[in-house]
Parts: C-alpha cells; structure tokens; sequence
C-alpha cells in the first residue's frame, strides 16, 4: 500500500483514538490496528487499561468474546477439508450431549418449562450459520427466564451446563445468535480427540505465529490482561474487577472464551486476505475461504437486531440498521456496501465487551477494535469503531 495512503490513515486514526480516551462519554482504554495482505499498517491505542491504571498499549490482553468464533469456524472447517466433517451429518455424531437436547415450547404454568424432542437432528452446518436453535440469555427472553427461575447458567461461566440447553425452535426453522459456536468447538473436540485450545494452538495458532492468545492466561498474559468496565446510565465507567472469562474453563468455548491481543488477531486477519495462507503454512485452502465467506442463510432465516434483555450486558444491537446481511462460515456478511465505505460482500463481527472488526478482501484491507466495556453496542465504543474503520476508507479513496 502507498506510503501515503498509510500515512493517512495513521493521521485519521489517531485522532479517532485521541478524540475517545478523554471527556465525558470516553473509554477507559482502546488498542485498534488494521491490517493490509502484507502486514499491520496502523497501530494505535489511547486511555488506560483500568481507568487510573496503568496505560493501555498494544500488547494489552483482552478478553475477545465473540471474534473467538470465527476462530473456532476456521477449526472446523479445516476438519471439512480433511473429510472428517459432514457439515450435513447429525452433530451428535461428533457431538454426542447434543442429541440429548429438546426444544423449548414455553412453560406451564407453574414456570416449568414444556420440551418436545426436536423435528430434526442438529447439522454442525446449522451451528456454524446459528440457525440449530440456540440463543443467548442477554439476547433472548425465554433463555433469560431460564436463567433466572430455572437456574441455567451464563455462558460466561465456561461450564458444560451453560451449552446444554433447549432449542428455542426446531433447527433450521430459524436465525438466532447464540451458543452454536461452543458447539461447533465440541464437534471439533469428538473429531480431533483433543481440547478445543490445543486444536487451535496446533493448527491454526502455530501456522500464523499467534503466540498471546488462549483460553488460559499465562501469568504474563494476565499482567497485561485490561480490567471490564460498566457504563453506568449516566454515562459513568466502573472497573468491574471481580469480573472476567475463567482461566481453564471447564469447557473451552469456542464462541467466547479466547483471551488475546490485538496484534494476534490481526494475524488471523491476514489469512482471510491472503487465501488461507499463513507465514508458516496454510490454514485453509483458497476454495474453503472462498465459499466460506459468503452467505449462506436461507429465506426466512435472515440476521437481525439483537435484542438487549438483560440491561448490564447489552443494548439492542445492529449493524447498519435497515441494511440487509446474511451470516456465513462464520461471519455477518453485509449484502450492500456499508455507511462506513466496507463494500458488498466483506464479513466481520463483535464481541461482548466491544470488541470490534472486519475483513475486506476486496481492497485486502481488515481492522480490529478492542475495548472492555459492558453492555455491548456502547454507544461510545461502536461509534468511536465506526469512525475508525469511516477514516481507513476515507483515506483509501483519496489514495
């Protein structure tokens, strides 16, 4: 890329960072970064780790919640590749637990709830597209309600309970973001036979040279780790020091549970750019990143707004509002060319605590955005990363 255009970019950026770490409707801290095919060409960050801490910087560790899924996608695609996955097959061939689990038709009246076996078996192809049938309980009521008088546990606590719960609908019948992806870590786990982290860590890890991320901290990784902070409804931030993603979970989570840096992730990035190459070998064939990326859902299932049913966790969440998207393998595929300049056909997605990015490989151009703050859809992170990704497009038509 043109020394100029980077140049620019920098130029815009920064003052995107700067402009968010100060005054009243700041972020305790921000690391952003974007990428070309070849290498990083902006790296920024502002703020501080914990609010009167110690600075943020760009090898801070964060928790990335939801951009682990595309992580864990990518191990499951590469099972496909080899001929160890029928994406079309029952999940519970690699996943027994799965075949257990009923559909959820409301509850009687005395609050217990009304299951029925499934119409159909669970396809790992239905997980990685979100439409099996699981929700999330900040996202959805009835698994809210299952939260609290049934006593199902937040998928922040890592546990086998917390994934083994009723399908809201039959699969297929539906899009619903949720808990598919830990599921598509435990298909991984029956194929490979190993841990979802050691998968990750041998074949996809290793390849791109990611060495600061995992689903359990190093020592040194958690000295860096930056502290979660709540937004309070006059716009106050609050470090929430007694919380975080459990180091060894009792089930590694494939839709949240990876602590990383920015840099790590930005690896990542690059082999979606480049093919599914990496410096140290190939993670994914060209054709699989080709088909992978685009949509696949199939009317009526279609993405929509997230719904924020539990206040400290999220706000109603949408990307490009009114806009339509479709969902891939496994990213939001935005179907028009977005407000921020990202074209037609680029993916991308989010994290709890706003964490942000996406992956153009028609300019071969990707960002991430990494802050911790709770609820998710913070008005002041995601518009801060609507900027940031408005200025790398700015500055790339002016190039």
């Amino acid at each position: 890329m043109k020394d100029t255009i980077t140049s620019d970019i920098t130029t815009r950026c920064d003052a995107v960072l700067n402009d968010l770490a100060t005054g009243d409707s700041r972020v305790p801290g921000v690391v952003a970064m974007v990428t070309d095919r070849d290498g990083d060409i902006y790296a920024g960050s502002s703020g501080e780790r914990r609010i009167g801490g110690d600075p943020m910087t760009e090898d801070t560790v964060f928790a990335i919640f939801s951009t682990t899924k595309a992580i864990a996608g990518t191990a499951a695609l590469q099972c496909v590749e080899e001929g160890l996955l029928d994406l079309d097959a029952p999940a519970k061939d690699y996943a027994p637990a799965i075949g257990a689990l009923q559909v959820i038709d409301g509850f009687e009246a005395d609050g217990t709830p009304k299951l029925r076996a499934p119409k159909s078996d669970v396809t790992t192809r239905q997980l990685l597209l979100h439409t099996a049938g699981f929700g999330y309980d900040f996202f959805n009521e009835t698994y809210c309600r299952l939260a609290t008088e049934q006593g199902q546990p937040s998928v922040v606590t890592g546990s086998r309970a917390c994934i083994e719960t009723p399908l809201l609908f039959d699969p297929g019948e539906s899009w619903e973001y949720g808990s598919n992806i830990d599921w598509v870590g435990q298909v991984v786990e029956g194929i490979r036979g190993k841990r979802l982290g050691e998968v990750m860590a041998e074949r996809i890890f290793a390849p791109l040279g990611m060495k600061d991320i995992a689903f359990t901290r190093t020592p040194q990784m958690k000295d860096r780790t930056a502290t979660i902070h709540a937004r309070g409804e006059d716009g106050s931030l609050a470090p929430m020091d007694d919380f975080a993603l459990p180091d060894d979970p009792e089930v590694h989570m494939g839709g949240h549970g990876l602590y990383g840096t920015v840099p790590e992730y930005m690896k990542f990035i690059r082999m979606w750019l480049n093919d599914g190459a990496g410096p140290n070998g190939q993670v994914l064939k060209p054709e699989t990143v080709d088909w992978a990326v685009k949509g696949a859902l199939v009317p009526p299932q279609k993405v929509t707004m997230l719904p924020g049913v539990i206040p400290s966790l999220s706000n109603d969440a949408e990307f490009f509002p009114g806009a339509p998207k479709d969902w891939s393998y496994t990213f939001m595929v935005n179907s028009e060319q977005a407000p921020t300049g990202r074209p037609a056909g680029a993916i991308g997605w989010a994290g709890l605590a706003n964490c942000f990015y996406w992956i153009d490989r028609r300019n071969g151009v990707g960002g991430y955005w990494a802050t911790q703050i709770l609820p998710f859809a913070d008005a002041a992170s995601f518009t801060g990363y609507m900027a940031f990704e408005t200025a790398v497009y700015d500055a790339l038509a002016k190039g």
